[in-house]
């Protein structure tokens, strides 16, 4: 059967699909990028009056690198690093690197694994705020590197909300599965935590990245009332905003470096990101979950069916839409990558393959309800009810 313009039925479903992605990415490109361009300016800050708080596990070999450049980064702040006590490889490297770098203030926290049913990350910082004297509280994920820009942009958004909140930058190396994984977050971190931060209040943080005054924590009870949470980031948020809180999200990238040891590996991480994303959606209303799955849950799937229907209809006027959106999704996701992070992330085959890729993480993680999380396994019931296997 053909249309009025002579086009076939799948070609011209190929294209209506690809304009409607395209305006939905440029759409959000625009709104992330606008934000960015209008945020304060802010100084870069060494950390002075700064309390920051790493919880370490051993066994990535980037673990000493990037610890290291964190403290000479930001020479002036205080780290706390939080080691279990049955980690002895972390608490070697803590004491190796507090003993090289005399000049940084570094202090070893070394704790007991948190109980059945605790999260191991919100157990470690609940004992670091108590060691925390400093007015500024930052939480900082151990492979992740806060340059002094963010830091200081973290400190002046606490001048007008409560807690800051970062956003990551992957760094890759170089293998395939540590590729997927940087090409997933290029592709989503700016869409996600800045399309939306003119015109709706933040529901969740970076958990890799965010700071707070320290009266603020004692004002909303952190870290005691959400320790049986399994999503920390989303229940520090939550909390926070039943206190009438409110959250800044910051347009300055933070480094992520983390080895990827093989496609398992990928696939366990993108299962517990996804996993996590459907416990956030199931505490938000109907309107804005459904808001949620229109920005960022159906374009992949618009780009995979409209790619489909290209390649079925086998024809030049259907490989001209197909070239046509692939050309101009790489130039929107370019542009605004060098707004945001200075530089084009975009690799080809590897960005449209993540993102291809996340309606089966999605449903992974809707019908495999079981996690590991570094050394841990959980059976995930609820946020709030996850239990050791």
């Amino acid at each position: 059967m053909t249309g009025l313009s002579g086009c076939t039925g799948l070609e011209i479903a190929s294209l209506a699909l690809a304009a409607v992605y395209l305006l939905l990415l440029a759409g959000k490109a625009l709104l992330a990028a606008r934000y960015a361009r209008s945020y304060p300016p802010s100084e870069p800050s060494r950390g002075a009056g700064v309390a920051i708080a790493q919880a370490i596990l051993s066994g990535d070999p980037l673990l000493e690198s990037r610890l290291r450049a964190n403290a000479l980064e930001l020479d002036q702040a205080r780290f706390l690093w939080l080691a279990d006590t049955d980690d002895p490889e972390a608490r070697r490297l803590c004491a190796k690197l507090r003993q090289e770098l005399p000049a940084v203030a570094i202090e070893v926290l070394v704790i007991e694994p948190a109980p059945g049913g605790v999260n191991p990350k919100l157990w470690k910082l609940d004992r670091a705020r108590l060691a925390a004297a400093e007015q500024i509280f930052v939480v900082l994920d151990d492979d992740t590197l806060l340059p002094r820009a963010s830091l200081g942009a973290l400190v002046a958004a606490l001048q007008r909300a409560e807690v800051a909140t970062g956003l990551p930058r992957y760094h890759e190396d170089g293998r395939w599965p540590s590729r997927l994984l940087c090409q997933f977050v290029a592709n989503n971190a700016a869409m996600t935590y800045l399309s939306l931060a003119d015109l709706l209040p933040p529901v969740t943080l970076n958990g890799m990245t965010w700071a707070a005054r320290r009266s603020s924590l004692e004002r909303f009870g952190l870290f005691q009332p959400i320790l049986r949470c399994l999503t920390d980031d989303f229940a520090v948020a939550r909390q926070v905003i039943a206190g009438g809180g409110r959250i800044e999200q910051t347009p300055l990238p933070q480094h992520l470096e983390t080895t990827v040891e093989g496609g398992g590996h990928y696939l366990r991480l993108m299962h517990r990101w996804f996993l996590f994303a459907t416990l956030l959606l199931k505490k938000q209303q109907a309107l804005f979950a459904a808001l949620i799955g229109l920005l960022h849950g159906l374009p992949p799937v618009l780009l995979a069916l409209a790619l489909i229907f290209a390649a079925v209809a086998a024809s030049v006027p259907a490989a001209v839409t197909a070239l046509a959106l692939l050309l101009c999704r790489a130039a929107i996701l370019a542009l605004l990558q060098r707004k945001i992070y200075g530089a084009v992330l975009y690799r080809p085959l590897f960005s449209e393959l993540s993102e291809l890729l996340q309606p089966l993480h999605l449903l992974h993680a809707t019908l495999w309800r079981r996690i590991r999380w570094r050394t841990r396994r959980y059976q995930v019931i609820a946020d709030d009810d996850f239990r050791p296997v």
